[in-house]
């Protein structure tokens, strides 16, 4: 592979600023053709294969390994097990911040969850390296191993996430909920659930001297340099991260994990390179997962349906040896007026894997329990959901009083509305059905998500040519970045985008920042904006002191950047091309550099999130309670839109998940074993193409001139957060039962035969 990763220009041409326009992918092409070089499709000369054999207990330690038949086995070069392990510069069980977590990579014998890697075996082939794994046969010492919420570990935990406080408090609640004319409480469980990207966690480690050529899927480049740079004893520009395609991340691939050091430790003790490629299976354990939550939400409403009190009290899973853990119960404070809000969270520990950044970490799980909660805070009061959530609008940010930056919501709720139809929607139950005779349901769901932005930084070269390279060590995992920042960049420089070169994937370019929490585009967007500024900057300088340039003297006055040329801002007809400018200086190119970070005068003085309104329609089965999304229809207010097109997928993207976490999807543990029992995608349930209804997002137009300078906000992770609470308040709409735990089966709602007559009117 090369040391530089472009990505090729669409085939079409626009006019004007590109910016706003639904161009197609960048990469699409590639990927369909299959030219696009993942990480494991590199095979550099005289690489070796690695294979982790990883634990089958969930506690306990390891007795004995048979090494000497592992290495016995034709092709076996080495085996990495305690015993031999070369010590690392960087304590494992010490957090490397911020995204710092404790890794597993053999410091003792210790069996701390099922799929831990217990040794590395390293052959010739991959054949060779599985079969030396096999041979192991790992003998152990069994401890009685903590699997779910009936039998974890509570403790007290001061923080939650990646270091958000697990306490926020806004009034008495006590109070509030004393002063309510009744008072809606309810406890709420969410499953484990697993990425499960396309793409299994690789890496190809090829070292040089002190030099080490990484190619791996990663969503944070330089931050994942530094952090290896310390496991490794080196300086951080000695690591190289080549990660130009990510076969999807949603939050897995910011995160180091053991395995992957493993392997790059061997490649350097035997100075060859070195590729691991995890299976299926053994993406369930070490590199991460969103924890089980159980969750009670008291709710107390006055006599006219508004909010005195909102508790959300949350007990979140996480390993028995670190302490990432849902947010969950922050999801309840940006969104609905109450003048008492308590968020708080206690820590459960479990013989498993750490959990970690998961597509809308805690948004998900915790709004997915608020909405159900609203609404049944709703139907208490005798409101239509829609109508209560109308009643608790909140027109600043609850508990701090902060104006919001931008809140569309009103918008997204009207519109959404509007085009589902929900002004047809019974208040009770049970009310409709369709002319097969299934029962049909409607249910809503607000969502929510906030607006981070990353430090990051680019790079802007205008060539003698006419065209332009912007660079910054960016992610796709295939949201589209590739797409939307170059349209950013051209429309910084007055190009149209196919005459933009944009190079992202490869850390020794700019700092890209980090590819999630949906704030990609706006900070790695930002970056690139400012470096083509800077660009035109310093080419308006050329122009404006040579007195051969019709430009010349328009210093003060000013240009304009449009169509390849610039232009005087007070006179149209005198301009000059790029390539006319730099041809009369004598130069090839001109490069413009910038960094962009978020001025945190303004975060502090505004609240930052963007909004949106999901409606679903159901239809169950009376005599089966199959459950069948049929609609969905999202409505969403997100700030300035770059591509139309792929915010659209993102949002449907969103939606299917918030189907697969409402209806199918659970990671089942063996509660005597610890042993994940559906760890493959023919068990672990996602929605395929039968299970994704109608879909309609709507794209709502938001101006928001505070979040950042382009009035960008993310779309990544929020059509998560308002769809898994609507689909299940649709069952229960259609059905009278309401179920309070994830996912939603068919036996829940067939509890018995009588329950059945209950519930279904039949």
């Amino acid at each position: 592979m090369s040391s530089e990763i472009a990505f090729p220009s669409p085939q079409h041409r626009r006019h004007g600023s590109s910016a706003g326009q639904p161009l197609t992918r960048r990469d699409g092409v590639l990927k369909v053709t299959g030219r696009a070089t993942y990480a494991a499709d590199n095979h550099p000369e005289g690489m070796l294969y690695a294979v982790t054999a990883v634990s089958s207990i969930a506690r306990g330690r390891v007795t004995a390994l048979d090494v000497e038949a592992a290495k016995a086995h034709p092709g076996v070069v080495e085996v990495l097990t305690p015993a031999n392990r070369p010590p690392l510069s960087h304590d494992p069980d010490d957090k490397i911040p911020p995204f710092g977590f404790r890794v597993e990579v053999l410091q003792d014998d210790t069996v701390r969850y099922v799929n831990q890697p217990i040794a590395l075996v390293i052959a010739e082939t991959l054949e060779a390296a599985t079969e030396g794994a096999a041979l192991l046969n790992p003998q152990y010492e069994v401890e009685s191993a903590r699997t779910g919420l009936e039998n974890g570990e509570r403790f007290d935990t001061p923080a939650v996430g990646v270091g958000a406080p697990s306490r926020t408090a806004y009034g008495d609640i006590d109070a509030g909920l004393a002063a309510a004319v009744r008072v809606t409480e309810a406890d709420y469980v969410t499953p484990p659930q697993y990425h499960n990207a396309m793409e299994p966690h690789a890496v190809v480690a090829q070292w040089d001297g002190d030099r080490v050529t990484l190619d791996m899927p990663n969503q944070a480049l330089a931050l994942s340099c530094a952090a290896y740079a310390a496991y490794f004893g080196i300086p951080a520009g000695n690591v190289l991260i080549r990660s130009p395609f990510l076969g999807g991340g949603f939050g897995s691939k910011a995160i180091l994990n053991g395995p992957q050091i493993l392997a790059i430790l061997a490649a350097r003790m035997l100075d060859r390179p070195v590729k691991l490629a995890l299976t299926r299976a053994q993406m369930y354990g070490p590199v991460g997962h969103r924890g089980q939550t159980w969750q009670k939400l008291r709710l107390g409403t006055d006599g006219e349906g508004r909010l005195t009190a909102l508790h959300h009290h949350v007990l979140a899973a996480t390993s028995s040896f670190d302490e990432f853990m849902e947010p969950a119960a922050n999801a309840s404070l940006p969104l609905y007026a109450s003048p008492a809000i308590l968020a708080e969270h206690d820590g459960l520990r479990l013989d498993t894997g750490t959990p970690g950044p998961m597509r809308a970490p805690g948004e998900a799980s915790g709004s997915a329990v608020l909405e159900v909660a609203m609404d049944e805070a709703a139907i208490a009061c005798g409101m239509d959901p829609l109508e209560f959530r109308l009643a608790n609008y909140a027109e600043t940010e609850p508990g701090t009083g902060k104006p919001f930056s931008s809140k569309s919501l009103r918008e997204c709720y009207a519109e959404g509305a509007k085009r589902f139809g929900w002004s047809g929607r019974p208040l009770e139950p049970r009310r409709m059905r369709d002319e097969n005779g299934f029962l049909v349901g409607w249910g809503m769901g607000t969502a929510v998500f906030h607006c981070p932005h990353f430090p990051a930084e680019a790079r802007a070269t205008l060539r003698a040519d006419g065209t332009a390279l912007v660079e910054t060590a960016g992610a796709d995992m295939g949201q589209g970045a590739w797409t939307a920042l170059a349209q950013i960049a051209a429309e910084a420089l007055g190009l149209d985008p196919d005459q933009v070169e944009l190079h992202s994937g490869i850390s020794s370019l700019p700092d890209g920042g980090i590819a999630g929490g949906s704030g990609h585009t706006a900070s790695a967007g930002l970056a690139l904006h400012n470096a083509g500024v800077d660009a035109i900057a310093r080419l308006a300088e050329l122009a404006t002191a040579d007195p051969a340039s019709p430009l010349f003297g328009a210093g003060n006055i000013g240009v304009e950047a449009r169509s390849g040329r610039l232009h005087r801002r007070d006179d149209e007809g005198r301009s000059e091309s790029y390539s006319e400018i730099l041809a009369r200086a004598g130069q090839a190119e001109v490069v413009g550099t910038a960094k962009a970070a978020r001025d945190p005068a303004v975060a502090e003085a505004h609240a930052l999130f963007s909004h949106g309104a999901v409606f679903a329609e159901v239809k169950v089965d009376p005599d089966l309670g199959q459950v069948r999304v049929t609609r969905l229809v999202g409505a969403f207010a997100a700030g300035r839109i770059i591509n139309p097109r792929l915010v659209r997928s993102q949002y449907f993207g969103g939606m299917i998940w918030g189907i697969s976490f409402a209806l199918q999807e659970e990671a089942v543990t063996d509660r005597r074993t610890g042993r994940i029992m559906n760890a493959d995608l023919a068990e672990y349930h996602v929605p395929v193409n039968a299970d994704v209804p109608s879909l309609d997002a709507i794209l709502i137009p938001e101006d928001d001139p505070y979040v950042n300078p382009l009035g960008v906000k993310g779309v990544g992770e929020i059509g998560i957060t308002g769809t898994v609470g609507a689909i299940a308040n649709a069952v229960w709409h259609a059905t009278g039962v309401r179920v309070r735990h994830f996912p939603i089966r068919l036996e829940d709602l067939l509890v018995n035969q009588r329950d059945v007559t209950s519930a279904f009117g039949n």
